[in-house]
């Protein structure tokens, strides 16, 4: 069965972190209904320093995990517990917060020997940030790094597909998540026809990241910007058009989301004590963080 388009959502620019000019697909309790198991998508981007150099300083997660992919630019990310690296183009973090971190991640432009290395604007910063609720069984589990060097690509007739998680076409992606969610995500860039299986009873989104294309059969084009929030009941979706988008699919939790901040959890009564580890600085339950 095709799924039809339950809704459309547009997105809206904001500011995050400390000034980082950012486009916000979704994000916030008036669609964390529509979007469960998804709880944001940001994408930011500029070839301005000064939108985006003072970065995402030290702040705290709890109850998610946060995926980062970077499109352009670099990310150089540390946490309080010693680790550091670099997201650099083609490359993702996805991390599962879990317990507790704390974190700062900050975008740079290019220097010396990798600018002739990824051929690009030195000064472009262009990559994007989602986060994923964790089942309520595992809000307090130990932190998980899973750094991505490179996401497998192919193409087909229709365009060409990235894979980070799940399959299509037999391109498996390189994150193996053990969680109820059982998160997918492809990157789609087309030009004609294409056909999607997906999982009956998941949650399934599409963001356009460029172009238009119709995302079920009769359906309007859907242009750049915006979110496509499918129906539950169906196994296939159809696609036309010429566009770049992603596609989004995990199995929806049905849990209570109490959400302040940076931390995601099921009840007010978790939120406070949360708040309250932060004050007395017990907020690190677990001195090692796990590298899948």
């Amino acid at each position: 069965m095709i799924r039809g388009i339950d809704g459309v959502i547009k997105g809206r620019n904001t500011m995050d972190g400390a000034g980082v000019k950012l486009y916000r697909v979704f994000g916030g309790p008036d669609t964390v209904d529509l979007t469960d198991p998804f709880l944001l998508l940001d994408f930011f981007g500029s070839n301005k320093v000064e939108e985006y150099i003072n970065g995402f300083p030290w702040h705290p997660h709890r109850g998610i995990e946060t995926v980062t992919l970077l499109f352009e630019g670099k990310v150089e990310h540390q946490d309080s517990l010693g680790n550091k690296g670099t997201i650099y183009p083609g490359q993702v973090q996805w991390m599962t917060a879990g317990s507790g971190i704390f974190h700062q991640e900050m975008p740079k432009p290019l220097e010396g020997t990798e600018i002739p290395k990824y051929n690009q604007d030195p000064f472009l910063v262009r990559g994007l940030q989602l986060w994923i609720n964790l089942p309520s069984y595992k809000k307090m589990t130990q932190p998980v790094y899973r750094d991505v060097k490179s996401v497998p690509k192919e193409k087909f007739d229709f365009g060409e597909v990235s894979v980070l998680a799940g399959e299509f076409a037999g391109i498996e992606g390189p994150v193996k998540v053990k969680s109820d969610v059982d998160p997918s995500y492809i990157h789609v860039k087309l030009n004609g026809d294409m056909k999607l299986k997906v999982k009956e009873g998941y949650t399934v989104l599409a963001y356009v990241v460029d172009g238009s294309a119709r995302f079920a059969p009769n359906s309007p084009g859907i242009g750049k910007g915006n979110l496509v929030i499918f129906t539950r009941e169906g196994d296939e979706i159809k696609i036309s058009g010429n566009a770049s988008f992603i596609v989004l699919s995990g199995r929806p939790l049905n849990e209570p989301v109490a959400w302040y901040g940076p931390i995601v959890m099921n009840t007010e009564d978790q939120i406070i004590e949360a708040f309250d580890d932060l004050r007395k600085g017990t907020f690190i339950r677990h001195k090692e963080i796990l590298y899948e």
